[in-house]
């Protein structure tokens, strides 16, 4: 479902991506972890182009773009369609301050698909109740939490039936006591066999739900493997100081 080989990207001096290729299979949850500023967001951000690759190959699905340095960004109808396919549910909600809940969660199909509104109205309702908040279709952001609000964003994502999904962090700014109705939602979409590409530090939901787990750090991937393996048997010594505050909390 996904391919990444050889994506470089670079800001001014600093390289944030030294040369990652990367496999992902369709139905497969695939986490990445790292230490912050290790080029996990970016990672996400070269996989639907939000971020244009200074060189290397992204494919997604059937859709292939190889760039080399000085080269341009596909044309601006391509990069709709592309997008089109997956979804991407970031650290800040971005929920439009303007739309109820369910009109948040139909602008995708509205737009982007021309999908009359009674349609996407009754789709937007079906997958807020797939996220626990059927009872707040008509209620603006500003009247949501912040767990509530993350979990409109996934279901403005999934509106849009994404090949892939994509998590940017998505609980980092929420409170502890937020987290957890987040997580379920992910958790529930696992199970479901949805392709998603996840990164974040929550370190026991990742064991729970990756099938594959990506170490980074300073741009490059440092260890991957099956999940079992990178949270119980990490060969790099990298990946076992990262991990080895996470090991001391679960045995506490």
């Amino acid at each position: 479902m996904i391919e990444l080989a050889g994506i470089r990207k670079r800001y001014g001096a600093h390289e944030a991506l030294k040369g990652i290729s990367l496999h992902v299979d369709p139905g497969m949850v695939h986490v990445v972890i790292g230490p912050s500023g290790c080029g996990k967001s970016t990672l996400l951000r070269c996989i639907n182009l939000l971020e244009q690759p200074d060189s290397g190959t992204v494919c997604v699905g059937s859709d292939r773009f190889t760039f080399a340095p000085g080269g341009a960004m596909p044309p601006a109808r391509v990069l709709e369609r592309f997008r089109s396919r997956l979804g991407m549910v970031f650290q800040q909600f971005d929920l439009f301050p303007h739309m109820t809940a369910a009109e948040n969660v139909m602008s995708g199909p509205r737009l982007v698909r021309n999908m009359p509104r009674a349609p996407a109205r009754e789709l937007a309702l079906g997958l807020l109740a797939k996220v626990g908040l059927a009872d707040k279709a008509d209620v603006y952001p500003r009247n949501l939490s912040g767990g509530q609000a993350q979990r409109v964003a996934i279901a403005r994502a999934m509106a849009m039936e994404p090949q892939v999904i994509l998590f940017d962090e998505v609980t980092s700014s929420l409170d502890p006591e937020l987290v957890d109705e987040v997580l379920k939602v992910m958790r529930g979409l696992a199970r479901e066999g949805k392709t998603m590409v996840i990164v974040t530090h929550e370190m026991a939901f990742a064991r729970d739900v990756a099938h594959r787990v990506t170490f980074m750090d300073a741009g490059a991937i440092v260890e991957e493997g099956a999940a079992a393996e990178i949270f119980t048997r990490p060969r790099n010594a990298r990946t076992q100081a990262f991990l080895s505050r996470f090991h001391m909390q679960t045995a506490g």
